[in-house]
């Protein structure tokens, strides 16, 4: 009997827990649901885009953001300590036209044809507004920069993306005579290969009716820009940044280049939603940063080896290598898995990035930094693959 009493007692206990445990769960998800009614529907569905790592914790080898290993030029801190501080009270101008000369002077073009952005993701996000109507197809590598993807979710495009060959180049074949627009990141990210100008040459002239975008974040690392193709068709935009080959991502800075019209139909979207997205001293940098030609070379090139030697050395462990033409290399090993490669490397204080997304979930894109921290990287994984 007194066992019994004791059985009823544990189930009641537990009857009791369960409907304990219901309650706080409903309350959550009410709570949840109160906060989640104050969101857009966009807001609710998006899926952003992930950034790279930027633990706190203690100090790593940051190999995972493709940023420079090398500072800005130093005419960039000149120019922003002696700028006149005072005049951060006033608004920069708007269609920063100081910068805006420098480049055309450069590529011998009208600064008509040149556009400023907030960092190129920001030029990215403005081109997706410009050229595409809600429910627009657009083209791309089905590997490729992931906020493709997200700014399609985002302006409720219809993405179409076309996939890679078996060794993740693209076949240009798969981008002739579409029906709509079509962005290509060349060097391609993750992946860091290339396709020749002439190639995009041929995706352009065979599109001349639907935009072409063309992504050179990495251009500077091994390729030839489209840009010389400005002046010989109107469908084609070119997007560069100077985060990575002029060490200015802390600055938020890029560039297009495209006729006219297109760079007309840009500052219609820009000043529709900020006049000033472009503060005086990134405008300051910017300037400086173009101008010292010589600087930009040296860092580059600098990269350039680094990322030969490291290739080399990687090759001696056994990795697959793709050949990249960007500042980062996209390896993979056959004895060990990419994601246990990167938390090991992780664990002895060296970030590079993981994307644990299929067909490419046994890569690992490693950024080149400097010779000495590429050492350390390769020690380390001598270590793990051993």
């Amino acid at each position: 009997m007194q066992q019994l009493k004791n059985q009823n007692y544990k189930n009641k206990y537990f009857y009791l827990y369960q409907i304990s445990y219901i309650i706080i769960l409903s309350k959550i998800i009410n709570e949840e649901f109160n906060m989640n009614k104050f969101l857009s529907d966009k807001a609710n569905s998006v899926i952003p885009y992930v950034q790279g790592e930027q633990p706190k914790d203690k100090k790593y080898i940051k190999l995972n953001t493709n940023e420079s290993p090398y500072p800005p030029s130093k005419n960039v801190k000149k120019a922003i300590i002696e700028s006149d501080f005072d005049d951060l009270r006033l608004y920069p101008d708007p269609d920063i036209s100081d910068l805006k000369n420098i480049i055309a002077e450069k590529y011998k073009l009208e600064s008509e044809n040149i556009f400023i952005g907030n960092g190129s993701d920001e030029i990215l996000a403005f081109s997706f507004m410009t050229f595409f109507n809600r429910g627009d197809k657009i083209y791309y590598p089905n590997i490729t920069y992931s906020f493709y993807s997200v700014y399609s979710d985002l302006f409720d495009l219809s993405e179409k993306k076309i996939p890679l060959k078996e060794d993740f180049s693209i076949d240009i074949n798969n981008y002739k005579n579409l029906d709509s627009g079509i962005i290509i990141a060349n060097p391609n990210a993750p992946t860091g290969l290339l396709l020749e100008l002439n190639e995009i040459e041929e995706i352009i002239k065979t599109n001349l009716n639907n935009i072409v975008i063309i992504d050179e974040a990495y251009i500077d690392f091994g390729g030839e820009s489209a840009i010389k193709l400005i002046n010989k068709y109107n469908n084609l935009l070119v997007i560069q940044t100077f985060s990575k080959s002029r060490s200015l991502a802390g600055m938020r800075l890029g560039f297009a280049i495209g006729n006219k019209e297109l760079i007309k139909g840009l500052k219609n979207i820009k000043f529709s939603f900020n006049s000033y997205t472009i503060n005086r001293l990134s405008i300051l940098a910017g300037i400086e940063a173009f101008k010292d030609e010589e600087y930009f070379k040296e860092s580059v090139s600098k990269i350039i080896n680094t990322r030969e030697k490291t290739k080399e050395e990687l090759k001696k462990l056994g990795f697959k290598i793709l050949d990249s033409k960007s500042n980062f290399l996209f390896i993979s090993h056959n004895k060990v898995f990419a994601e246990d490669i990167y938390l090991k490397l992780k664990d002895k204080g060296i970030l590079v990035r993981y994307f644990k997304k299929e067909i490419i979930n046994n890569f690992i894109r490693v950024t080149i930094g400097t010779y000495k921290e590429m050492i350390i990287f390769i020690n380390a994984l001598k270590e793990i693959i051993n």
